[in-house]
């Protein structure tokens, strides 16, 4: 079966994200402000969230309709079968947002989304309490322009969260921007890379990462992985093959910075990325950084 799933991403590195689910061969991919769509099954979308290093997320795309008043908006909700996704236990909780559209009051968008979800769900299992006590099916919508999307987010916590930066310098940079510039850079691992104020080191490390093939989401968890409507079990397998891919060799990449306490972060983020042994990290001041090509500075 095929879905249209929407990526969202920062402003201005939708064309990054475009050309990185092309090239890894996913099907009818558009670029939009902000948020880039592909077609695919869940397999795909599974795909999509291990491997993508510049997307924040990755929606399940559930409706496409025209929202100008709360009863359009309640009944083109309800025209969801909500019953093929969520659970008579699910916990199913909206947030979401508008822009340029005449249902301005996101709180109130939210309130009717899930009343109209409910109404679904009461006809259709019988009941008219949900306790949303079991898994997670997080309910997303945008509104642009009047045209309101439904949304499953597959994803859970975003994408940028990679799991190794528990703490930051005083100026953190995203790590799906940081790995935006490194695509920008075109760095393939070949060449030398010196970030000479490297902060906690997010550039260098995202810039190891994508060298060493080491896939952003193969050893975390996804909110879609536990849910019941479809068989999840190619989660695993594609998170051992993204793994069993990676190529740990040092690489000429140096991050330093004049702050000892963040070299000491660097490195600390480095090793629980792991690719601390993959480059060099190191205290120095900018300004007495050389280039003097692949060898060294």
């Amino acid at each position: 079966m095929s879905n249209v799933f929407c990526v969202p991403c920062l402003l201005g590195v939708e064309g990054l994200v475009a050309d990185e689910l092309k090239f890894n061969h996913f099907e009818k991919v558009q670029a939009e402000n902000g948020r880039v769509y592909f077609e695919g099954g869940m397999k795909d979308a599974a795909r999509a969230n291990i491997i993508m290093r510049c997307g924040e997320r990755v929606l399940l795309r559930l409706a496409s309709f025209r929202a100008t008043t709360f009863d359009e908006l309640f009944e083109g909700t309800k025209a969801i079968p909500w019953e093929a996704y969520v659970q008579t236990d699910s916990a199913f909780p909206v947030k979401g947002y508008s822009i340029g559209s005449q249902l301005h009051s996101v709180p109130n968008c939210q309130k009717i989304i899930k009343k109209a979800a409910v109404s679904r769900l009461s006809q259709a299992y019988g009941i008219n309490w949900f306790e949303e006590t079991g898994v997670k099916y997080q309910i997303q919508f945008s509104l642009m322009n009047d045209l309101c999307e439904i949304y499953l987010d597959t994803t859970g916590t975003p994408l940028y969260k990679r799991g190794y930066r528990t703490a930051a310098g005083e100026a953190p940079l995203r790590e799906t921007l940081a790995a935006s510039l490194v695509k920008i850079a075109r760095y393939r691992g070949r060449e030398e890379m010196i970030d000479p104020m490297c902060g906690s080191g997010t550039i260098a490390i995202e810039a190891a990462m994508a060298a060493a093939k080491i896939m952003p989401g193969a050893r975390r968890a996804f909110d879609a992985e536990a849910w019941a409507f479809y068989d999840t079990a190619f989660w695993q397998q594609l998170k051992e093959e993204a793994i069993a891919g990676e190529s740990y060799e040092k690489l000429p990449i140096t991050a330093s910075d004049i702050s000892a306490e963040c070299v000491q972060l660097t490195m600390d983020n480095a090793k629980r990325a792991g690719v601390a042994d993959l480059m060099t990290i190191r205290r120095a001041d900018a300004l007495g950084v050389h280039y003097t090509g692949r060898k060294g500075v």
